[in-house]
């Protein structure tokens, strides 16, 4: 029978949760970045998130995946209504951005309190 090497599971430094707070925050300025602080961040998600052990990281990441596509998809979906109009775009895009705000916001604040991304009992 063969023995589990405590040793082979790594515990979280403080240089861990600098780097998820960091990725929020890029997350959360990528508006006025033109999106580049995102691409950036989702990158580094999708590299982190592989190499990681913490159920709480791994659902931090797929968040943060999860919220960058959807609202990708949002913009492409909402695009042509640029074409109408000015104000109805800028209506639409407002919207998403407002969303994406409150996604990055409030992933943030559960991550720094140590609570999964997504609360069980509240799907959104």
């Amino acid at each position: 029978m063969s023995q589990t090497d405590l040793a082979e599971f790594d515990s979280k430094t403080p240089g861990d949760r600098t780097v998820m707070h960091v990725l929020y925050a890029l997350h959360t300025l990528a508006w006025f970045s033109g999106g580049i602080f995102a691409v950036v961040a989702l990158i580094v998600n999708y590299l982190r998130r592989s190499d990681e052990s913490d159920a709480l990281y791994i659902d931090h990441h797929n968040y943060m995946i999860q919220t960058f596509w959807w609202t990708l998809i949002w913009l492409v979906v909402l695009s042509p209504l640029w074409l109408l109009l000015f104000l109805p775009g800028a209506i639409a895009y407002g919207i998403v951005w407002l969303w994406y705000l409150y996604r990055c916001l409030r992933g943030w604040m559960r991550f720094n309190g140590n609570r999964p991304a997504k609360d069980s009992s509240l799907v959104l």
